[in-house]
């Protein structure tokens, strides 16, 4: 089973758009890039995707090839896939982690997520959010609200056919 991002963390963005990447998830980076190999730099796929998405979304080079296989799977000219094809490749980023684990985020995506002076690191397990931190906690107050005792794992299927 592939590793996962586990884990948020709140970092510092410099001046030139420069950001830490946790140091858990360069080692799932790493691990999800088939190229990678020690003293080189890993690559990433960042999703900007369309305008009403207010976060980037960050894919291992792994997880990437996987949904390029699915969209090569899906009906040429449909509808789905052409949206499909438009957030994993018009609005999309490649890049890499620096040799200091460091990001470099083009302005365009800063703009886009609305990111200045800090990024919250949100990990979704084969991915990992990149949020303003403020615009995080106003998504997050905006979710419908769950008894204290709710527990989402209860929505899982059961693995091995067992009842």
């Amino acid at each position: 089973m592939a590793r996962r991002f586990r884990g948020s963390e709140t970092f510092k963005v410099d001046a030139k758009g420069r950001v830490s990447i946790p140091a858990s998830f360069r080692r799932v980076i790493e691990a999800g890039d088939p190229d990678w190999a020690p003293g080189q730099r890993p690559q990433i796929v960042i999703v900007y995707g369309p305008p009403e998405q207010n976060w980037l979304e960050v894919f291992t080079m792994e997880a990437a090839y996987e949904i390029d296989e699915q969209i090569d799977a899906m009906q040429r000219g449909s509808q789905e896939r052409r949206e499909a094809e438009e957030k994993m490749y018009e609005c999309s980023h490649q890049t890499e982690i620096d040799n200091d684990g460091r990001l470099v985020l083009p302005q365009k995506l800063r703009e886009k997520a609305n990111l200045s002076a800090e990024a919250y690191f949100a990990s979704a397990g084969t991915t990992f959010k990149i949020w303003d931190p403020e615009t995080y906690r106003e998504s997050q107050a905006a979710r419908p609200q769950r008894p204290a005792d709710y527990d989402p794992l209860v929505n899982l299927p059961r693995l091995g056919g067992g009842a």
